[in-house]
């Protein structure tokens, strides 16, 4: 307990650490006051008096006592935003009485430095943060974008990514948000890939040609695992937009069922035949052939393409394409080879883009597919390697005529 007396002769103390325990002292008498009323009024007044102390430590002990109770008085609060920037940026981060339409307004003419301290109080409502990303300044957005319990519309995150899709640090803080649309997060990965074509170390280290196949190949797998992904969630709008936006053609379709999508593929099939899916995942998983020449008939497919698929789908049942790249590599084989005794070689214009994709993942699985064997093989066998390892006689060497 502290007497009156004490804390007048604190308050007018010449010494700004006696003054600056008593308006920390007023702080939490304030606070915890459950008295009469004229003895909160002058403990009021008292808090009041402490703003227009000198010193700056004064007023930060004033600020430290009321900084973090929604009890404290509301003018003092906002006075003391108007104090030193130390002083004020402590009441933005933690003050509980400061809401929404206190902050809005500050965003708009604090600078960057005072609104950092907004973006780490313990809430920051939408609507908020979409006031301190409209600043446009990297340094706010990046903090509020890696704040994953701080809600913003998918609105302004595929704007965010329109605009600043092209800046590694700021895209990987947007892959990073959960709530990003499967549009959204193909349109940065497509960023990505533009990024490392341009990349001189990535262009020094692969040919022009291979960069590209490997590039596009990539592109094709993330574009059917975000699919297989919004499948999960029975969610038709990605493929639905990949329709309208013409990304679906013969390669994706092949490349979703090798990777073993099957819920992608038959989200894309359900879509482009306008048949329901349930329906369309029952025919892929034990239709006969001729259903399932019947539901690709109904995508609009040509019957070179409606008799790969068809083939694909029935190798698919027998495979486990989703893990194994053995069981891939065999598949893209025997479609290679298939389609190449068919046509005795001569494959028609319509399979060109198929067969160009099945001749590339030959080469892609088996590498894969080939990583690892030898190791392997080496663990479960104990017997040595039948491989001559002496080296072949001399032979006499005939002088020239």
């Amino acid at each position: 307990m502290v007497a009156y007396n004490e804390f007048v002769f604190l308050s007018r103390s010449l010494d700004s650490e006696d003054r600056g325990s008593a308006a920390h002292l007023s702080a939490l008498a304030y606070l915890n006051h459950s008295g009469a009323a004229d003895e909160q009024a002058a403990l009021y007044a008292a808090l009041i008096g402490f703003l227009d102390d000198p010193s700056v430590k004064v007023r930060a002990a004033l600020a430290y006592g009321l900084l973090h109770s929604s009890a404290a008085p509301r003018p003092i609060i906002l006075a003391l935003l108007q104090d030193s920037a130390v002083i004020a940026r402590a009441v933005l981060q933690y003050s509980p009485v400061l809401i929404d339409a206190d902050l809005i307004g500050l965003a708009k003419k604090f600078d960057v430095a005072m609104l950092l301290s907004i973006c780490q109080r313990s809430s920051v409502s939408p609507r908020l943060a979409a006031a301190l990303i409209a600043r446009n300044d990297c340094q706010l957005t990046l903090r509020l974008l890696r704040r994953t319990d701080v809600e913003l519309s998918t609105t302004l995150l595929n704007e965010l990514a329109q605009a600043h899709g092209g800046d590694a640090t700021m895209r990987g803080a947007l892959l990073g948000r959960p709530e990003l649309t499967a549009a959204t997060r193909l349109l940065l990965v497509q960023k990505v890939s533009d990024a490392l074509r341009q990349t001189r170390l990535v262009k020094g280290a692969l040919a022009s040609d291979r960069l590209g196949r490997v590039l596009q190949d990539s592109g094709d797998t993330a574009l059917s695992a975000i699919g297989e992904r919004e499948a999960g969630k029975a969610c038709p709008d990605y493929v639905v937009d990949l329709v309208l936006n013409d990304r679906l053609n013969t390669r994706v379709l092949l490349h979703a069922v090798v990777t073993g999508h099957v819920m992608f593929f038959a989200d894309c099939l359900a879509e482009l035949a306008q048949a329901p899916r349930a329906k369309v995942f029952a025919l892929l998983e034990s239709g006969s052939r001729a259903a399932l020449n019947a539901l690709l008939v109904r995508c609009g497919l040509g019957q070179g393409v409606r008799n790969l698929l068809a083939r694909l789908v029935m190798h698919a049942r027998a495979s486990d394409l989703a893990d194994d790249a053995g069981a891939r590599h065999y598949v893209v084989t025997a479609l290679t080879e298939e389609l190449i005794a068919e046509h005795d070689g001569a494959i028609p214009e319509e399979l060109e883009e198929a067969f160009a994709y099945l001749s590339e993942q030959n080469i892609v699985l088996a590498r894969k597919a080939a990583r690892g064997v030898m190791a392997a093989f080496a663990r479960e066998t104990q017997s040595a390697m039948l491989v001559s390892l002496q080296r072949p006689e001399p032979r006499l060497a005939l002088p020239a005529a």
